[in-house]
Order: structure tokens, then sequence, then C-alpha cells
């Protein structure tokens, strides 16, 4: 049976690193499961492999990397259910036929070039970790809990 849609998180670059004192995600991380526990030897290793320094989203800048990605979705032909773009990270819920991969690669793309275009990235500049989280949406509470995450638990957080 087919996901009814993806829920798929990516962070920006070097904002949020392996053992991260909020909790990281590692391979074995599962919808539900907890983080990684934090472990500052990792996240200070991982600090000095850094090619760039890491890229926040600005309250300015956020709109861009919003509205590529519904660019990308009408182009597509692909349903958005939810989006969030916050300082250090992106959540999105998608109906989509592609791997979640590939329909992330889009978003990746499409809002960084929107981010060079108004001045808030530079070229060369790396934007977005290398990959992210893609999770399977495959019955209608899934999809209902994750647009609700998205939609309504995010402004609660502290941003970092």
């Amino acid at each position: 049976m087919p996901p009814l849609a993806y829920f798929l998180t990516w962070t920006t670059y070097g904002s949020w690193l392996r053992g991260d004192r909020r909790g990281s995600v590692v391979d074995e991380n599962r919808w539900g499961r907890a983080y990684a526990t934090p472990n500052s030897r990792l996240s200070s290793r991982d600090t000095g492999l850094l090619k760039n320094k890491p890229f926040l989203l600005t309250h300015e800048a956020r709109p861009y990397v919003h509205d590529a990605i519904v660019s990308v979705c009408e182009h597509r032909g692909w349903l958005l259910h939810a989006v969030n773009v916050r300082s250090n990270h992106v959540h999105v819920v998608v109906a989509a036929n592609p791997q979640p991969e590939r329909v992330m690669a889009g978003f990746k793309s499409w809002a960084t070039r929107a981010l060079r275009e108004s001045g808030f990235a530079e070229n060369g500049q790396r934007v977005w970790t290398r990959h992210g989280s893609t999770r399977y949406l495959f019955d209608q509470a899934s999809l209902t809990k994750a647009v609700d995450y998205v939609t309504r638990h995010q402004d609660m957080k502290e941003e970092r």
C-alpha cells in the first residue's frame, strides 16, 4: 500500500549536528522514539568538520523558502498538506509520487535558488544539511497528527 503522504524534515547547514545538546537523530531513530543522547565530543568534532559557517534562516528569509515549496508543489502537481519554515529547520507534509528523498531534494533546490536570488544566501554557501527525515504516512490518523504537529506545535517551541 503506498503512503498517503510524507512528513519531511531537514535542517539548515551546521545548525543541528550529531551529538547536539537538544538531541540528534541517528539511523535507528523511528517515529515516536527518543533522540540520541547529547555527546559534546561528537558535536565538537562535527563542528570542526564544517566547510562553511552554520546557516540560519532569518524571519525575512523564511517566506522565500515557504513560497518555493508551494511553487514546487504547484509545478509538480503535489498536494501540500502543511509547511512550516523555522530558523534552523523545515517541516513539510506532502502527498507526492516520487520517493521522499527526491521530493525533499526538489524543495531544497528550489528554496536555495530563491534564497540566493533574494540575497539571503551567497553563491557557493551551503544552506541545507545533506539529507533529512523522510517519514511515510500510511493512514489518516498519522497524516492528521503530522499536519497538527507542523501547523500548531512548531510556534510553541523555542527557536535556537
